[in-house]
C-alpha cells in the first residue's frame, strides 16, 4: 500500500494507477467508496470504465435503485449482473465466512463480464481502513486478481469522503451500508424470506426519516440500532416504529443502547476467540 503525503497526491496516484490499467470494471453499490472510485476511473478512462452492480436479494431494492440514478450522474455506463449466493448451502449456513462465500460468488461473475467486454482489470472500493478490519471478501479479491485502487493509494474513509465532497458526488456523506446478511448472527441460516422481512423493516424505518441505523434480526425480536444523536427521535417516534417494525413480521422491538456499530456482528465472534486466547480469523 503507497500513502503518500497529502490526499491530493493519493487522489492523483489513484489516477495514474488506473490509466496504467487501460480499462476496468468496478464493482459498484452506490456507496461511498465504489462512487467515488467510479468518478475518478470515468475520470481517468472515460467509456473504458464501466460500473457493475451485483443483482441480489441481499441488498435492499432501494439500494439497487439508487446506485442507477448515482451511475448515471457519474456518466457511466452500468450493468446489473445476476449473482446466486443464496444458492450457496456455504453462504446460507452463514458462518463467519460467509462475505468469502458472497464475493467469490459476485467476483466470478464480474470477471466473466469484464472478459466478455473487453475490460482489463476488475477493481473494488476497499479502502486502508477496512485492513483493520475483519473483511473476509478481501481474500475472494484476492484470489480472483480483483484490484482495490483505493487501498492501494492508502485512501481512508475520512479522506474519500472528503474528497467526493470536492467532486460533488452525493455520497459523500452517506451512510454506511452492508449487504442484509449482516443483520443476522452467525449461525443463523440466510433464507430469503428472513432477508425480506429485514428489507421491509429497514425501509419503513427509513421512510420515518432515520438515517445510518440496522435492523438486527433475532428471530421474533428486531433490535434496532440507531446513531446515538438519533435516540431523541427514536423515542418521541417509538410508537411508529414499534408499529413499522411489527408491520414487517416482528413481534418485539427494541432500542439497542449502545447504538449503531459498524461490523456489529463480529464482536460476538471476536470475543469467542479471544476467551479462546485466539486471534480473529484472517482476511489473508
Amino acid at each position: 500500500m503507497v500513502v503518500a503525503g497529502s490526499i491530493e497526491e493519493k487522489e492523483s496516484q489513484l489516477s495514474a494507477l488506473l490509466v496504467g490499467f487501460q480499462s476496468v470494471l468496478v464493482s459498484f453499490s452506490g456507496g461511498v467508496d465504489s462512487s467515488y472510485l467510479l468518478k475518478i476511473a470515468v475520470d481517468a478512462l472515460g467509456q473504458n470504465a464501466v460500473a457493475a452492480t451485483g443483482l441480489s436479494q441481499t441488498y435492499a431494492a432501494e439500494e439497487m435503485d439508487e446506485a442507477r440514478v448515482i451511475a448515471t450522474e457519474i456518466g457511466a455506463e452500468h450493468l446489473l449482473v445476476d449473482t446466486a449466493e443464496l444458492t450457496d448451502p456455504r453462504y446460507a449456513d452463514n458462518t463467519h465466512q460467509r462475505c468469502f462465500f458472497c464475493k467469490t460468488e459476485l467476483y466470478t461473475q464480474l470477471s466473466n463480464v469484464a472478459v466478455t467486454r473487453g475490460l482489463k482489470v476488475v477493481v473494488d472500493g476497499a479502502n486502508a481502513d477496512d485492513l483493520d478490519d475483519y473483511r473476509p471478501g478481501m481474500r475472494a479479491a484476492r484470489d480472483l486478481g480483483v484490484r482495490s485502487p483505493l487501498q492501494e493509494v492508502g485512501l481512508f474513509k475520512a479522506e474519500i469522503r472528503q474528497l467526493s465532497e470536492r467532486h460533488g458526488l452525493r455520497t459523500w456523506d452517506k451512510p454506511a451500508v452492508a449487504c442484509l446478511s449482516s443483520r443476522f448472527a452467525y449461525g443463523d441460516p440466510i433464507t430469503v424470506e428472513k432477508l425480506r422481512k429485514v428489507a421491509t423493516a429497514e425501509s419503513a424505518v427509513r421512510r420515518l426519516g432515520f438515517l445510518g441505523f440496522r435492523v438486527r434480526h433475532h428471530d421474533e425480536i428486531a433490535r434496532l440500532e440507531v446513531p446515538h444523536e438519533q435516540f431523541g427521535m427514536a423515542i418521541e417516534r417509538a410508537g411508529e416504529l414499534v408499529a413499522a417494525v411489527t408491520a414487517a413480521g416482528y413481534r418485539h422491538v427494541v432500542l439497542d443502547l449502545a447504538g449503531y456499530r459498524s461490523g456489529n456482528m463480529n464482536e460476538v465472534l471476536n470475543a469467542r476467540l479471544k476467551s479462546r486466547g485466539l486471534r480473529r480469523p484472517s482476511t489473508i
